[in-house]
Formats: C-alpha cells, sequence, structure tokens
C-alpha cells in the first residue's frame, strides 16, 4: 500500500511539473505603442500567469497595421489600435471576437467607453486609455508662443525649431483644423491645402517624429515647439518644469486606443486573461500612473494619483472637450490620406 501511494505521490507530481513547466512555456506576443505599458505591470501578469510577455513596439499606427496585414495577424496575442482603425480592421478580419464573458472586468469602464460606435457591443475591442494631440513647447528659448496650429504653419508665427508628427492621419488632421476643418474632411480643395501646408512646414522642421520622439527632442532642446499625444507631454512635464502643453484654439483630436486579439493569435485564452487583467481598477490606475495618459477604467479613479486627475492636460475641462474631434473610419476615402502623406514624404 504504501509503494502504491509513494508511486500515485511521484505521478501527481510528474503531471503538476509538466502542467507548469507548459504554463510557464506560454508567451504572450504583445504589439503596443511605445512606452505605453508599465514593466511592472508585465512582471506582475506573467508571475500571475506563468508565462513570458514578449513586447514588440510601434510608433504610429499606419505601420502597426501595415505589419498585421502582413503576417503579424498570426504572430501577435493583443494590439492596441486607435479607434478609427477598429472598424477596417474588423471589416479586413484581422480582429477575432472578444469572448466577453472571458473579459468580466470589462464592467469597470466608465459607462461612455462601453458600446461605442466605432465597435458597437465591444465585440472586438475595449477601451485602454484615452488622450488628444496637442502642442507640447518650452517656454523660454525665443519669443511668447501663440497658442495656434500656425506655430507650424505659418512662417511668422514659427518661435524656433519645430518638429512634425509622423503620422498621417494626426498630421494632416493638423493642418485641416489650422483652416477651420473637419480633421474628416473628404473635400479634394480642403485636402489639397492641407497637403501644401504640411510641405511648406517640413522645409522648416527639424524633422518628422513620433509622438516619444517629438517629447525628447523638446527635452533636449533640438525642438522648441512639436505636435504629441497628451501622455508624452504630461510625462515631460513632470521632468522638466520649462515645458507645457496646449489645444490650439483651432480645437484639435480626441482618440481612445483599445485592446484587441488578432484575428489569427497563438495563444487567445492568455491573451484575454491579459485584457481582463488590464481592466482591473489597481492594474488601471498603475498604468495610467506610468504612462500619464487618461483612464478610461472606472474603478481605477480611486486608486490614481489625485494630482493626475486634477490635471486639464490628462483630463481637459468641458471647453476644451467641446474643441475636440474624434477621427472617424474613412472608408475607401482612406485613400485620399494615402496618397497626400505619400506626396509629403517624397518631397
Amino acid at each position: 500500500m504504501r509503494k502504491l501511494l509513494v508511486m500515485t505521490w511521484l505521478l501527481a507530481g510528474a503531471v503538476w511539473a509538466a502542467f507548469t513547466a507548459e504554463a510557464q512555456n506560454q508567451k504572450l506576443n504583445l504589439f503596443i505603442w511605445s512606452e505605453y505599458l508599465d514593466p511592472a505591470v508585465t512582471k506582475d501578469f506573467e508571475q500571475a500567469f506563468h508565462c513570458k510577455v514578449v513586447v514588440d513596439v510601434y510608433e504610429d499606427a499606419e505601420s502597426m497595421l501595415s505589419k498585421l496585414q502582413g503576417g503579424g495577424v498570426s504572430r501577435y496575442d493583443v494590439v492596441v489600435p486607435p479607434d478609427h482603425l477598429v472598424p477596417s480592421m474588423i471589416h479586413l478580419k484581422l480582429l477575432a471576437p472578444l469572448r466577453l464573458e472571458r473579459i468580466p472586468n470589462l464592467k469597470n469602464l466608465e459607462s461612455k467607453f462601453l458600446n461605442p460606435p466605432y465597435d458597437p457591443g465591444n465585440r472586438f475591442s475595449v477601451a485602454y486609455q484615452w488622450g488628444t494631440v496637442g502642442v507640447y513647447a518650452r517656454r523660454s528659448g525665443g519669443k511668447p508662443i501663440d497658442e495656434t496650429w500656425g506655430i507650424f504653419f505659418d512662417r511668422a508665427l514659427q518661435p524656433g525649431p519645430i518638429a512634425l508628427i509622423d503620422s498621417s492621419r494626426d498630421q494632416i488632421g493638423m493642418a485641416l483644423k489650422y483652416r477651420g476643418h473637419s480633421l474628416n474632411s473628404t473635400d479634394l480643395k480642403q485636402l489639397r491645402e492641407a497637403r501644401d501646408l504640411i510641405v511648406e512646414a517640413k522645409k522648416r522642421a527639424v524633422s518628422f517624429e513620433g509622438s516619444v520622439g517629438g517629447k525628447n527632442r523638446v527635452l533636449a532642446k533640438t525642438a522648441r515647439a512639436v505636435i504629441v499625444y497628451s501622455g508624452e507631454a504630461g510625462r515631460g512635464m513632470a521632468e522638466d518644469p520649462d515645458t507645457y502643453y496646449f489645444i490650439p484654439r483651432e480645437g484639435s483630436q480626441i482618440w481612445v486606443d483599445n485592446l484587441a486579439i488578432p484575428a489569427k493569435a497563438p495563444n487567445r485564452d492568455l491573451a484575454e486573461s491579459f485584457v481582463n487583467y488590464m481592466l482591473d481598477g489597481k492594474v488601471g490606475a498603475r498604468v495610467s500612473n506610468f504612462t500619464m495618459f487618461s483612464s478610461p477604467n472606472r474603478a481605477a479613479k480611486e486608486f490614481i494619483k489625485p494630482e493626475s486627475l486634477k490635471n486639464p492636460v490628462l483630463y481637459p475641462d468641458e471647453t476644451v472637450m467641446k474643441k475636440l474631434e474624434f477621427l472617424l473610419d474613412l472608408g475607401a476615402n482612406t485613400k485620399l490620406f494615402d496618397e497626400i502623406w505619400t506626396h509629403v514624404k517624397s518631397k
């Protein structure tokens, strides 16, 4: 009997060891914007789920979409698309439907981020972070800065070295806003005008940069004003009090980034566990405290730094919110923006 018990224990131990080894060999392949997740949160997820998280980063949404279309749809388990790309990604069959019964923390999102128009019923995506597009600048080093997009598009208003944002919809959108048009205009005359403004601004700019790169240029004093996402500005301002962020008077963009699972994700179960984990209130707060972007997570608010919740860069007041516009999925008209961007980059 004792021998039988010993053999039973040994067999159970072997089975458990094999199970543990298999769990520890699991990998979550995450495709995300750079500097967009606290490494400590990643490490905690690895420990909680006995897995390894492999992170690959991108600087603009167009690059993310291109890589998924080029085979990444079967390489990555979680991706973080902006709101306006979600409908296109669904249409292109790049995303897997979420099994919402496996994501109970979805209930933690604020009501305005549930059932969004770009993904009714949250069938393919859940909100991760939100923010705005604006200007990150240095106060000192030249003449006072006029709070208009004209500091990029009018030579007379340029306050010093500038950098443009290396993102077609964002950069073209800001040129459209400067002329009083919608970010989503498909009017050919308005788009050509925006194209010419950017081509001329390019001649005076030090470079095109991703949002992180733009922030770093201001911190390094190689640019005085750049176009960035609000979270980058928040982190930069915490590092250098001579820098600040503003939404130009013509208005700008509000956006929501989302967690989604590619259609052929190799580890779908683990991916849904990751999405649910990120929607936990305390985890969501840790993410926003690190990224300095705004949280859509109602349950996270009590754990977010009070000074962040009071920061108008991160949580704009109603006056600013009324000047903000979402990018829309333009369907076939997206090619108009692609053609403009190709022209701009070739000049």
